[in-house]
């Protein structure tokens, strides 16, 4: 088997990790990015599809800089209302 065909086999081998958003639309137009699951996430764009491309170059960054320990964590998001 030569150098090429084991890249490939190892380029496949890659794992999905979901992580959550959170999306905030700043004044002045500017979207904000940031993540729960991925500590030091912060992405900041004028659009929103770019506040998302950028997000995910950051959360691959940080996953290789933090050798996959990446770790999976539950949330409820439980809306409610209150009266004040």
């Amino acid at each position: 088997m030569n150098n090429f065909a084991r890249f490939d086999i190892v380029k496949t081998m890659k794992k999905d990790i979901y992580i959550m958003l959170d999306i905030e639309k700043l004044p002045g137009g500017y979207y904000v990015a940031t993540s729960r699951d991925v500590q030091g996430l912060v992405a900041q764009a004028k659009t929103f599809e770019k506040t998302i491309e950028i997000a995910e170059d950051i959360a691959i960054t940080l996953f290789h800089a933090q050798k996959g320990n990446i770790k999976q964590r539950e949330f409820i998001t439980y809306p409610m209302t209150i009266s004040a």
